[in-house]
Formats: C-alpha cells, structure tokens, sequence
C-alpha cells in the first residue's frame, strides 16, 4: 500500500481543460469581441481535456508525447503562464521553471543586472540571489561577458547564463522542458549532472522530453498524452513502450479496468482515441520514413515494404537498447535472379556507418528466385547500440557471373531511435558484467 498522503502533493492538476477558439478569419474574432454578431464563428480546439496529475514531494515524473499532444500547454498552466479553461490547480512549493529560457531577460542589460532581474521574477530577495551570484556565474563561466549587455551575447552564451540562473536559484520543484540539449557537449554534461544532484537532494521534478533515454534514465513515473488527454500514467518502461504503439498508431485500449490498476496504468477506452488509431493504422508503413531517402538499381528485384518490430512484435520505430527486435524488408521479384543477397545497415544521423549485414554473411539463404515472386526477409537481433537516433538502409543485390549488381537500394531509408538508460563510451555497449575483489 501507498504511503503517499496528501500533504506531501506538490502538484496536483484536476480535471483541466485548455479550449482555444479556433476562427477563420480576423474579422470574425474582432466581430465576436465588440458583440456585432450571434452566429458561432468559431470552432473549439481542445489543447488538454479532463488532465489529472498528482506529483508527490521528491518524485520526479516525465511527461511524454507526440508535437501537439498538449506537454507544454500544462507545463505553461502549472507555472501560471496560463490559465486553464476549467479544472484546478494545486502548487506547494517555490517553482523554477526550464520553459523559455532567457523570456524574462532585458536585452538592454547586462548579465548580472539579468541575473537579479530574473531572480526577483521568480521571487527571491537581492540578499537570495547575492548568496547564489558565485554558483550562478561559475555555472554559466562566460566570463567578462557577464558585465556586458546580452544583446551582444552569441546565443550559445544566452542560454547558458539563462540556465544557470534558473537551475542554480535553488527550487523546491524544477519544471524542465526540452532544455537539458542546450550549449555544447560539456555545458550539456553540467547540466545533467546539475539535475541528478536535484533529484538526489528530494526535489520535486518535472521533465518533459522527446529524449527517451533521459526519461527512462531519470523518472520515477510517466504519464503519456496525446491529442490534449492522458492516455496513461506508469513505470518508464510501460509507458515508453505505449508511446511506441502512438508512434505507429496502435494505441492500448485496456479493457481490463482492474489489471491495469494493479500494474499502476491507466489507460482510456475512449472512442475518439480508437477511431484515431484506426486512422493512423493506415499510415504505419510511412512512420518513420525518410521522405528524401536517396534510391538507385534497375529494380531487378525491388524492395517494396520496411519497418521494424520490437520485442512484443509490433511495429515500432523506437527500440529498447538491450531487447529483441527484428528488421523487416519485402522484396518482390521482376525477373529470374539466381542467388540475392539481402542486407540492412545502420549509420548515425552524421552518416557514419556504423554496422549492418546481409543474408550471405549469415549464410541464411542462396537459393534462387524466380519471376513473380515475393519474399518477406527478417533479421532478428539484440539491439546493442548506444541510446540515440539512427538511419536504416536496405539492400537486394547479387553475382552475375563475378560482377556485382545492385538491383535495389534505399539509402537511409527509415530513423530508428534507441532509447536506453545507460550509455557507455563509443557506439557499441560491451554489456561487460563487473566484479570487484579483495585481494588479501
């Protein structure tokens, strides 16, 4: 049983809806503001619909979902930007906030009169920001620029003192939104070592992020939206795994109301949400393609259909690092080939290839095809690479007498996203098992 009560809620969002009237024309909002007309000119759009979170003390939990599914529209109402349509909103505790960064700054001055400009905004004393200028400066290590204004500041070093007031204020709940990507490398690395020492002090968090990995690395617990409602909430791992099904358009409908409290999921049987899925199972074969996917051969033999699968055999353009999952390539036959060679392989989105094989390195299948025919070729495998984005590539080639032909061929065909919660040095994880010994 939980040992949560409700005095130790940090957020608690209940039933909010976030309605955005939708007009055709300028004139028709200007006519329904000064009362000129009865008629309806507008149609509503549901940002969020009926929303309930609860966030406990120390939790940090991670919103996640496709553009458009209503993640900042309630990162913007818990911090007060705005104002929810209906429903309440419940904050116990001082807020920083990783929304905008830098939306508070006065471009005219300088860093420092930034800092306690931003400072006082969110509600701390000139005493409270003076105890915090040396962290706050070293954190951002600009150097003299700090003492110029930041209209002259590169954008790199804008975003760095804009993070470093925020994350170093000391907040009793940090609300953080896509900005941990911000600077290079090393700044990157600062501020993720930054957020594990948040979570290791108790504070309450809020991450919301396209970044898997990070969510999976991080989070205590997920909820999930789509199209302004929440589809679930749960572990990492469950969730991620139902955003992939979102991904394809195969959304869980769980009809079993008291398995999915007991494994801590809650997840809509909603019409609206079936008939979408349904219009998106029409579109699985385009997830994930590369629209501008470069592609040559005389078609010999073509490559007709591709995607992935996961562990649990559904389509997916998203795997877990460590699982099982299986490349598919359909491949139909124009004409007698005597021995195709089938194969796949990986690049990283700076085209280096990192990895890939082919049916006669595997010695899986030299027989010859004939005219008409169809053949459906899987690879199955444990995915192994370091959690990040990736591009797939298919091939059918083969010998003619000793030349070699390529009948077909996509070239970073389709993205192919890891997602892992620990990433090691360099492309591949060794998986190594450690084991320390006293030596006597």
């Amino acid at each position: 049983m939980s040992t949560k009560s409700k005095q130790d809620i940090a957020i608690q969002v209940s039933h909010v809806d976030k309605i955005y009237k939708l007009y055709d024309k300028p004139m028709d909002r200007l006519k329904e503001a000064l009362g000129l007309t009865r008629k309806k000119r507008y149609v509503e759009h549901y940002a969020l619909h009926d929303v309930d979170i609860t966030i406990h003390q120390g939790e940090c939990l991670g919103i996640i979902g496709t553009n458009g599914s209503g993640k900042s529209t309630i990162l913007k109402i818990i911090t007060g930007v705005l104002n929810p349509t209906k429903g309440d909103i419940t904050v116990n505790g001082r807020i920083s906030a990783l929304l905008e960064l830098g939306a508070g700054f006065n471009m005219e001055y300088t860093g420092i009169e930034n800092i306690y400009l931003n400072g006082t905004m969110i509600g701390f004393s000139r005493e409270e920001i003076t105890a915090k200028m040396d962290d706050i400066l070293e954190f951002a290590d600009i150097g003299d620029f700090v003492h110029q204004p930041v209209k002259t500041y590169s954008s790199g070093m804008f975003v760095r003192l804009a993070f470093a007031v925020a994350i170093n204020i000391d907040p009793e709940i940090l609300i953080v939104d896509e900005a941990l990507s911000v600077g290079d490398v090393f700044f990157q690395a600062k501020c993720y070592h930054k957020f594990e020492e948040f979570k290791k002090m108790g504070k309450t968090i809020l991450f919301v992020s396209h970044d898997l990995s990070s969510i999976s690395k991080y989070c205590d617990k997920v909820v999930l939206l789509n199209q302004g409602k929440k589809l679930g909430e749960g572990t990492p791992k469950e969730m991620i795994d139902a955003y992939k099904r979102v991904l394809v358009g195969q959304y869980i409908v769980e009809d079993n109301k008291e398995e999915a409290e007991n494994t801590g999921k809650r997840l809509l049987d909603d019409p609206d949400l079936v008939e979408a899925a349904n219009k998106k199972k029409k579109k699985v074969q385009t997830e994930g393609v590369n629209p501008d996917m470069l592609e040559y051969g005389e078609k010999e033999a073509e490559v007709t259909e591709f995607y992935i699968t996961d562990n649990k055999g559904v389509r997916a353009t998203a795997v877990m690092k460590n699982e099982e999952f299986a490349i598919h390539m359909k491949v139909k036959f124009h004409q007698d080939i005597a021995a195709p060679i089938f194969a796949f392989s990986f690049k990283n989105i700076r085209g280096t290839e990192i990895t890939g094989t082919n049916t006669m390195f595997e010695k899986a299948y030299l027989e010859a095809s004939k005219v008409g025919e169809q053949k459906e070729i899987i690879f199955t495998q444990k995915m192994t690479l370091q959690g990040g984005e990736y591009l797939l590539s298919f091939g059918v080639t083969g010998y003619e007498g000793s030349d070699f032909k390529v009948y077909h061929r996509l070239y970073d065909a389709m993205n192919v996203t890891v997602i892992s919660d620990k990433n090691t040095v360099g492309f591949y994880d060794m998986c190594s098992m450690v084991t320390v010994k006293d030596i006597s």
